[in-house]
């Protein structure tokens, strides 16, 4: 075996291999980014939904942008108060107060309030079904009832009762993914403390809804008069709320004749009673 033809290349190769990792080590250690550990430590303390709740792209960018950039502590709805205060552990400062909130579903249109145009058979799904003239219902507004919201939530706070989807408050975590996954957009997030809910999210004119459903808002405006805070107006035939002068007092809930407009202590009585 030839020294010059099979060893010197073999030493060569080696001896180059071994240069190139320790410059490489070098570099590395010289241009290393150091990552400050307190955000893997709130990203442990952060529940790992992913959701983006928080207004971030994940967990990981939340606990990023803590650090990083100072936001609130207190933005992960999934983990409430109980992340807020190991965050704020974490980062030394004073713990700041979560809102409790939970999603709502603003339809009434039970099966007995309203009723089918025709019986769909095809993929069980309310984004399918909604290809098809708006959905199944007499109202394209409403709950399509397949579950879409159901498939995403991940804590079993929705079910369907009597045809449209309900929520238990005591297990939403306000995540927001059923929000997105409504292809009718009919479900929103609100704090817990707000008590009363326009379930109705149509916007034909009072004849059409009338026809289409007994419990949908006709916009006849009646909540709105009798409202002392000025809380609640009528916007395209549909009465809607502004939770920051609401103080739960319950005329519109009184003055609607539709039943379009209920407090969430009653739908949660509601939920519980049919799931006996």
């Amino acid at each position: 075996m030839s020294f010059t033809t099979h060893i010197l290349p073999v030493l060569l190769f080696a001896i180059l291999g071994i240069l190139t990792g320790a410059l490489l080590t070098i570099i590395s250690k010289v241009f290393e980014v150091k990552v400050d550990e307190r955000i893997e430590q709130i990203s442990e303390a952060l529940p790992q939904a992913n959701c983006g709740a928080c207004g971030f792209a994940g967990c990981g960018d939340y606990a990023n942008a803590i650090v990083t950039k100072g936001v609130p502590t207190n933005l992960c709805k999934p983990g409430g108060a109980d992340a807020s205060t190991k965050i704020s552990e974490i980062m030394g400062t004073i713990a700041e107060e979560s809102t409790p909130e939970c999603a709502v579903v603003h339809c009434n249109g039970t099966c007995e309030a309203s009723s089918k145009k025709f019986d769909f058979i095809g993929v069980d799904s309310c984004v399918s079904a909604k290809r098809f003239y708006g959905g199944t219902g007499a109202c394209t507004y409403g709950c399509l009832g397949l579950g879409d919201c159901i498939k995403v939530c991940e804590y079993g706070a929705i079910s369907i009762v009597d045809g449209i989807a309900k929520v238990d408050k005591s297990k939403c975590v306000a995540c927001g993914k059923c929000t997105k996954a409504c292809p009718n957009g009919i479900i929103s997030i609100k704090k817990i403390s707000n008590h009363v809910d326009v379930l109705c999210s149509s916007h034909d004119n009072g004849k059409n809804t009338v026809t289409a459903c007994k419990n949908g808002c006709i916009g006849c405006k009646m909540c709105e008069k009798k409202c002392p805070n000025g809380a609640i107006t009528v916007e395209n035939f549909c009465a809607k709320i502004d939770y920051s002068k609401c103080t739960s007092c319950g005329e519109c809930i009184t003055a609607c004749k539709r039943g379009a407009i209920k407090s969430c202590l009653q739908l949660q009585n509601v939920t519980e009673t049919s799931k006996v």
